[in-house]
This record gives structure tokens, C-alpha cells and sequence, in this order.
């Protein structure tokens, strides 16, 4: 009976080890496979910068007050003053400025200062860049 019981201790601790090696072989297996200078099979065309700067245009663009707001510069081609602005919308003036602030964070507007006002006016440019990247999504 000790035989047995010798046997079977060394055929488990036999098993056992091999069943610990083999989770090791797997281990090292998946990472030696993060190692190899196989690059992936995608690779996405914008760096992580460019990616940000997009979105956050992107983001300026996806709000109905903002395209409002977008809309009546572009209307109106020159410099609107911020009273105008809030004149023409049932919002009020902080909210007001808060959507003119992320589009010119975006760089989609801009504003002069004349005296105790504010006017603003859109950036040609900054649109046809947004016009640009959606081209290059759907390209």
C-alpha cells in the first residue's frame, strides 16, 4: 500500500508539475509573442495627436446650438457682436458664451474686441479642415 501510495504521489506530483509547466509554456508563449517584431495587420492613419485635435473639432460641430451659431456668422459674413448673438436665441448670454468658447477653442470662430464688446466671426479655414476630415472618414 505505501508503494501505492508512493506511485500515485509521484504520478500527481508528476501531473502536477507538468500541468504547472504547461500554464508556464502558455504564459510565455502569449508574451513571446508581444515581443516578436511582428508589426500589426492594421494600422490607423491618424497619430494619437491628430486623432484628438479631430474630435475635438468634431465635438465643437455636434451640438444644434452650436451649429446655429455657426450658421447665423456664416449668414451674416462679417463680425456679429456677442448681444446680437444672444438677441437672436431664447438662451441666455453665459450659455451663450459657453458654445462660443468650445468653438473657438476649436478654432471654428474667432472675435474682435471693440470696446466693451465682443464680435465674432468664422474661421473659413477652421470649416473647410472639418469638411476635410469628414472627407478623409469616408474616403
Amino acid at each position: 500500500m505505501a508503494t501505492t501510495n508512493q506511485g500515485n504521489t509521484t504520478r500527481n506530483t508528476q501531473s502536477a508539475s507538468t500541468g504547472s509547466l504547461s500554464v508556464l509554456s502558455r504564459q510565455s508563449g502569449s508574451s513571446h509573442h508581444s515581443s516578436v517584431g511582428v508589426g500589426p495587420k492594421f494600422v490607423p492613419a491618424l497619430s494619437e495627436d491628430e486623432a484628438i485635435g479631430q474630435a475635438r473639432l468634431l465635438k465643437a460641430l455636434a451640438d444644434p446650438t452650436r451649429l446655429r451659431i455657426l450658421s447665423l456668422l456664416s449668414r451674416y459674413e462679417g463680425e456679429v457682436c456677442v448681444f446680437e448673438i444672444v438677441e437672436s436665441f431664447t438662451l441666455e448670454q453665459p450659455t451663450i458664451s459657453h458654445h462660443l468658447r468650445i468653438l473657438r477653442d476649436a478654432g471654428l470662430v474667432d472675435c474682435r474686441k471693440k470696446g466693451l464688446w465682443a464680435y465674432y466671426y468664422v474661421r473659413r479655414e477652421a470649416l473647410n479642415r472639418a469638411r476635410d476630415v469628414i472627407s478623409g472618414i469616408v474616403s
